[in-house]
């Protein structure tokens, strides 16, 4: 079983507890956010064991969350941490809550979060609820590591270049269908468009083949989320 395995189990689970769940959202394995004035915004970090690692990035997300949940595979013996009353203590002194998937894909509630955690970081809060606003569907696995993510910005670059292949067009033109259009063409991370007169883009060779294979995301993406702020 690998993390990304736990992925859709814990997606259900929390679209049941009434939430919009998208995967790999700013780092965090799994966001879920329900409406609301302001809305609620969990975030529910994996591994394939409960361990130091997955506490510290809890911490790490309550900054900017309203629950933390920690998730891994279930201990096939009853020596797993979930089963250790010192781990669930330290957990529920944090305001975490735990949940296991079995390799059946069955979710357990080990814990909840007993008290809400504390909202520090209003900008990375802000950031976590625009890309999940942004974000078109749920591309992502939640639990990959070290690959490209399938972010808005690269979406709304398929987007734009999809609609060159009719030919060039104008900032403007493609405005309608992408409202951050003119900076996307302005900024050209991927190399994707061609000034080819004022006001006027048309579509790279580079820009064509990403069309054709809109699911591979290229190892700029680091830049392209930057220029997407």
């Amino acid at each position: 079983m690998a993390e990304t395995d736990l992925y859709l189990p814990l997606k259900a689970f929390m679209e049941g507890a009434g939430y919009a769940v998208k995967g790999e959202i700013n780092d965090c394995d799994l966001v879920g956010v329900k409406d609301g004035d302001p809305p609620i915004v969990i975030v529910c970090e994996m591994k394939l064991s409960f361990n130091l690692e997955l506490v510290m990035q809890g911490v790490k997300r309550a900054a900017f969350s309203d629950e933390v949940w920690l998730a891994a595979r279930a201990a096939k013996t009853g020596r797993g941490r979930e089963h250790d009353a010192r781990f669930r203590n330290l957990c529920r002194r944090l305001g975490f809550g735990l949940l296991t998937v079995s390799a059946t894909g069955q979710v357990e509630m080990i814990l909840a979060p007993f008290a809400p955690t504390p909202r520090k970081d209003g900008k990375r809060r802000s950031r976590l609820l625009d890309e999940h606003k942004r974000r078109k569907g749920d591309p992502q696995i939640g639990g990959g590591r070290g690959k490209p993510i399938m972010t808005a910005y690269r979406q709304d670059c398929i987007l734009c270049a999809t609609a060159l292949l009719a030919g060039p067009q104008s900032p403007k033109q493609l405005k309608s269908i992408v409202e951050r259009a003119p900076t996307i063409l302005r900024s050209n991370v991927y190399g994707w468009f061609l000034r080819e007169s004022r006001g006027i883009y048309a579509l790279t060779d580079l820009g064509r083949a990403a069309v054709s294979a809109p699911d591979r995301p290229e190892p700029l993406e680091a830049e392209a989320i930057s220029a997407g702020d």
